[in-house]
């Protein structure tokens, strides 16, 4: 099913050189901690701040549909997929290298960057229907959360180096070439990392996917939602972890307003969320392999739920900090869950609809709270973030624990009854 001894092998180091390529470049591009810096320094405002976190969600929902549909129609995945994401790289290298042209102009370069960014995340819109379905053809299960967990850890630890570097740049090169050499190099770094999908070697599917037009797409997505429990219940608990993780860009602005926050504290955010997303990858990493992704669920729920409690707790940069690293790992854990998870509740027919039902959903729903907290924020303060934040944590477990466990328990016994 997943290709030769020598096939897994090669793909297997091509995820792993994933890892290390993707997490140094979303260093230099990170939404939660860099961009909002820039918007910040271009006296950008709170809801501009939310749109650019937003736009992830709202472009990556708008393209779902498409993405879902080629994805299911194409043959070969890894290669349609890579050059998807070259374009999508090369694309925001151009306005990298414009950034001086507009400079001159604040008000005028904070909407250029929210135009190009928006298109950037209308390409995030290919990541979970290619990616999910490409890790879970590609690699056996025992072999799909150390080693890439491995080679995000590494990834992360070359973040380390560079979240210190950011500063110096920042502070050391005038503007608007500071921003030029951050956001360039992050491109120049994703467009390796997209070289990396056009070299994986790719077998026929076994059991060939159900090809969609985005009309069948689209319709398809309240059917597969009203005919499977299960998935249900994944859906609700995944989009309760994904609002939360999505909120994070306000803790960096948090941190800004209320603590003024300078480079040198954006550098300590960006130092732990790496350093979280090194242990994370690794630790979570064994976990799936050895217990699966069900537990690892149940973990990021938990995390999600002490960095809330953590935050409201007192007003502190260091408890913030804390809470930011909390918040991370279960970011993280999430990340190498949800794929996964996928994996126990559909077929490999179907996957391309149901991954991009979930992530469209869940994005939809983030997207969503995070434009309608930023108003509310900005006029009564931070103290609501904390407490959504405290509740998306506490709805994931319960419904975990109570409903999706249920669910899965009632499908495993029915597929062993038919297998018998």
């Amino acid at each position: 099913m997943h290709g030769t001894k020598k096939d897994i092998k090669r793909n297997l180091t091509l995820f792993f050189i994933d890892g290390m390529l993707f997490m140094p470049a979303m260093t230099f591009i990170a939404i939660a901690t860099v961009i909002p810096f820039f918007l910040n320094y271009l006296g950008a405002s709170t809801f501009q701040v939310a749109l650019s976190a937003s736009s992830a969600f709202i472009c990556t929902f708008m393209a779902q549909p498409l993405f879902g549909s080629i994805a299911s129609r194409t043959r070969l995945m890894a290669k349609t997929f890579g050059w998807i994401l070259v374009m999508q790289r090369l694309i925001f290298l151009i306005f990298a290298l414009s950034i001086p042209f507009f400079a001159v102009n604040p008000p005028l370069l904070v909407w250029m960057f929210l135009c190009f960014w928006g298109v950037f995340n209308i390409f995030v819109g290919s990541y979970s229907v290619f990616f999910t379905p490409l890790l879970l053809k590609l690699l056996p299960p025992e072999k799909r959360g150390a080693m890439r967990g491995i080679g995000f850890a590494i990834g992360s630890l070359l973040g380390v180096g560079i979240a210190a570097l950011i500063p110096v740049i920042i502070n050391r090169i005038v503007f608007p070439y500071n921003f030029v050499i951050i956001f360039a190099t992050g491109s120049i770094l994703l467009l390796c990392d997209a070289t990396l999908f056009l070299l994986m070697r790719e077998h026929k599917d076994v059991e060939p996917r159900i090809p969609l037009s985005i009309i069948q797409y689209i319709k398809g997505i309240p059917s597969s939602i009203r005919e499977d429990a299960l998935f249900r219940a994944m859906i609700i608990l995944c989009t309760f972890l994904v609002i939360a993780n999505a909120l994070l860009p306000y803790y960096t602005l948090y941190a800004i307003e209320v603590f003024s926050a300078t480079e040198s504290h954006i550098a300590t955010l960006t130092a732990l969320a790496v350093i979280s997303a090194a242990v994370s990858h690794i630790v979570f990493g064994l976990i799936v392999d050895r217990y699966g992704p069900v537990p690892t669920s149940i973990i990021a729920a938990c995390l999600v739920t002490l960095a809330g409690i953590l935050a409201l707790s007192t007003n502190s940069l260091y408890f913030l900090y804390a809470a930011w690293i909390l918040a991370n790992l279960g970011n993280t854990c999430y990340i190498i869950t949800m794929s996964l998870l996928l994996d126990k509740v559909t077929s490999s027919a179907k996957l391309p609809l149901y991954v991009g039902v979930l992530t469209t959903i869940s994005l939809a729903l983030s997207s969503a709270v995070l434009l309608l907290l930023a108003p509310v924020l900005e006029n009564i303060g931070f103290t609501l973030l904390f407490v959504v934040v405290l509740t998306c944590g506490g709805a994931s477990l319960a419904v975990n624990l109570l409903v999706f466990r249920k669910h899965l328990a009632r499908r495993q016994a029915m597929l062993r009854e038919e297998a018998l």
